[in-house]
């Protein structure tokens, strides 16, 4: 059985083709250019070759590709976007067109003249990963699920701040199913206010096998829990220190016991290290981090967990994790199976287990350590 994961991020897409039958450290693995990078770099192109652009294709993540649109407009140049497109930049159109852009319908970007640059706009680029395993001589004929990752605020009404309505949304999952892999969706499932997620289901309908997607930041916690040295603690916060967001879950033996979200550039080790001594004991308030400009936070169990006591323990993961490699909390760096950079590949699997109980008992022998046959990849069949 083979599940393609991808965990889309803000600097690198990290892919893992996980097969039944190997260890699971020997899965083939990849970790790319994001996405949203890749059309920083297209539209960085077009702007010194002095090309207008014209943006189609589906709503994705923003940051770098923003950044390099409201780059090219500032250059004098033209930029026309399809509504879906432009929601990329901003859910709010009219935010979109007071950076420059020039909204077009589907019909009218086809009518726009060809040699205007045409950039299409997606998550998932599942044909040009298929592609890289082809040319490796890798099938993917097989292919049992499909999982993505992306990191979603979620269209919040125009009265609502966009921080409030994504930590809400986190609050509503907790409560709902207290577990990880609550932030996890079939593709026909997906909450209508989850556009970004939703966005890749559509780009994905030609695609012949269940497609599961979930939020990144809680599929690299999740990843994070089978570490070995990570499994064996009852208590444990786990950070996720991403490149835009940084995302802590406290964790006890009945589930998720806090949360706090944050922005990780207005971070720095002392802040983050208060956050977290606040979330162990109990005492963490949402204003303490929503005043601050971040999502905010939630205790759920506001008995103190002992920084000191051995049955608990502070874990980090994620591209800006050096950010506490110096702190006298002494946290724990996880390397699930050996490679933090897929550690939302693993949390994906996981996720797909809790969904698709007809593969559940086969990824979770595989993630415990007890699934794969022994066998080197290179006596595998021939596909």
């Amino acid at each position: 059985m083979k599940i393609l994961t991808v965990d889309i991020g803000t600097g690198t897409q990290d892919v893992f083709l996980y097969d039944s039958r190997l260890d699971i450290e020997n899965g083939f693995k990849l970790v790319l250019p994001s996405p949203t990078m890749i059309i920083n770099h297209q539209l960085r192109r077009a702007t010194q070759e002095k090309r207008r652009v014209v943006l189609t294709g589906v709503t994705m993540g923003g940051g770098p590709s923003a950044w390099a649109a409201e780059n090219h407009i500032k250059a004098g140049l033209d930029l026309f976007s399809t509504p879906d497109a432009a929601r990329s930049f901003n859910d709010d159109l009219s935010a979109v067109e007071n950076m420059g852009v020039t909204i077009v319908s589907e019909e009218e970007a086809l009518r726009i003249p060809t040699d205007v640059l045409r950039i299409e706009m997606k998550d998932l680029n599942l044909e040009a990963i298929l592609q890289v395993f082809h040319n490796f001589g890798v099938s993917l004929h097989d292919l049992a699920a499909v999982t993505a990752a992306v990191f979603d605020h979620g269209a919040a009404p125009p009265d609502v701040s966009d921080r409030q309505f994504r930590f809400d949304y986190l609050d509503k999952r907790i409560r709902a199913e207290n577990r990880l892999s609550a932030f996890a969706y079939h593709a026909k499932e997906i909450p209508e206010h989850l556009t970004r997620l939703k966005a890749v289901a559509q780009s994905t309908l030609s695609l012949e096998v269940p497609l599961i997607v979930m939020d990144t930041a809680p599929a690299a916690i999740l990843g994070a829990t089978f570490d070995s040295h990570v499994a064996i603690h009852p208590q444990k916060i786990i950070l996720n220190i991403g490149n835009f967001h940084t995302l802590a879950f406290r964790l006890g033996p009945e589930g998720i016991e806090g949360v706090f979200e944050h922005h990780t550039g207005i971070l720095n080790a002392e802040k983050l290290e208060n956050l977290i001594r606040l979330l162990a004991n109990g005492s963490l308030k949402h204003q303490d981090v929503f005043n601050d400009h971040g999502h905010g936070a939630l205790v759920y169990q506001n008995h103190s967990m002992s920084l000191d006591n051995p049955d608990f323990n502070i874990v980090v993961t994620g591209p800006r994790r050096r950010v506490l490699e110096s702190s006298p909390l002494k946290p724990y760096f996880a390397v699930p199976f050996g490679d933090m950079m897929i550690s939302g590949c693993f949390g994906m699997l996981a996720a797909t287990a809790d969904l698709m109980p007809n593969l559940k008992e086969t990824i979770l022998a595989s993630l415990h350590g007890a699934g794969g046959s022994g066998t080197p990849p290179w006596e595998l069949p021939i596909a």
